[in-house]
């Protein structure tokens, strides 16, 4: 079914760019029939769409003469969704880039311009998670403020709660592991921030235009960003692995991987030595742990839970065993 929808939705595209193709031809175009183009046609009268078979050897399908499909009337919120929808749908390699072509096309002029400027200035670590977007009004002012490097202002919280006003020169938007970032020139820091999009209050553009960095890469920065956040504890592991593999594994954001005599060394910083643990764990390689010494005792400290765990399921099934005989 969804298959026949999209190839008929693929004939009505045909149609618009091309009245007249016969139906040898939009079978060859479509990878169908005959008969099935026929019923792709009566699918779209069915539908509203004034679709005129012309018989004869000129003859061939169009659309009546001043036919033009009506804008789709989305609210803001939910052309937002749609598209960001679609987007990560491309990046899974669910759908292409022609189903968000053909969305953006039936918009009305104005949010179609708004939508398409959250699209071009938007980056994805990957792969791509799905994610709530923020609000629409924030993610399509910003869109467009990156769009045109129109400085805005913007009312911030910070991790503490406390509200603070700032002008911001917005490079571009990124989505990671699920949530919104902008990073660009803060001016109240005189530095280049990343904020999350979650934590903007407000947002007011300003008639005052920015040149961006030469070659900036706001997904890069993000990435680098977070991996250097000062959290408590500096962490350094040899995971007893290949470089590549550990590439593969362990994202950019958790710590820089260098090469080691005894596998790799993972060098990072955590806030919490339990979860630290649990990480590498997970991983299933041996490790060593070179600092801090905490992290060591969170090693142990899980093994002896884990030891635990299988003792309570070996008793359990020792005294099913004893029921059973």
């Amino acid at each position: 079914m969804a298959q026949s929808t999209e190839k008929v939705l693929a004939m009505l595209e045909l149609l618009q760019a091309q009245p007249g193709l016969t139906g040898p031809e939009l079978a060859r175009r479509l990878e169908v029939d005959g008969r099935t183009v026929r019923r792709y046609a009566g699918t779209l009268v069915d539908l509203g769409v004034p679709v005129q078979a012309d018989r004869g050897r000129y003859g061939g399908y169009r659309l009546l003469p001043g036919y033009k499909l009506p804008p789709l009337m989305f609210t803001d919120d939910e052309a937002v969704a749609v598209v960001f929808g679609l987007l990560i749908a491309a990046r899974q390699g669910v759908t292409t880039p022609l189903a968000l072509a053909k969305i953006e096309r039936v918009l009305p002029a104005k949010l179609r311009e708004r939508v398409q400027a959250v699209r071009e200035t938007l980056g994805f670590t990957a792969p791509a998670r799905d994610s709530t977007p923020p609000p629409a009004g924030h993610l399509l002012a910003l869109g467009e403020a990156t769009r045109a490097h129109r400085r805005i202002r913007v009312t911030y919280r910070s991790w503490r709660g406390d509200d603070t006003e700032r002008d911001f020169d917005p490079y571009g938007m990124v989505v990671h592991n699920g949530r919104w970032y902008t990073t660009g020139h803060d001016h109240r820091s005189g530095e280049v921030r990343t904020l999350r999009l979650d934590r903007i209050r407000s947002i007011k553009s300003l008639e005052v235009y920015f040149q961006p960095l030469a070659g900036f890469d706001p997904v890069a920065h993000v990435v680098a960003g977070l991996a250097a956040v000062p959290y408590q504890h500096d962490v350094e592991v040899v995971l007893h692995t290949g470089l590549v593999e550990a590439a593969r594994r362990i994202p950019a954001t958790v710590g820089t991987l260098a090469e080691h005599p005894d596998g790799v060394l993972l060098a990072c910083r955590a806030e919490h030595l339990d979860g630290m643990a649990q990480m590498l764990a997970g991983l299933g390689w041996d490790f060593t742990v070179h600092r801090p010494d905490e992290l060591r005792h969170e090693v142990v400290a899980l093994a002896r839970r884990l030891e635990r765990a299988v003792s309570v399921v070996r008793q359990g099934r020792a005294e099913d065993d004893g029921r059973d005989q």
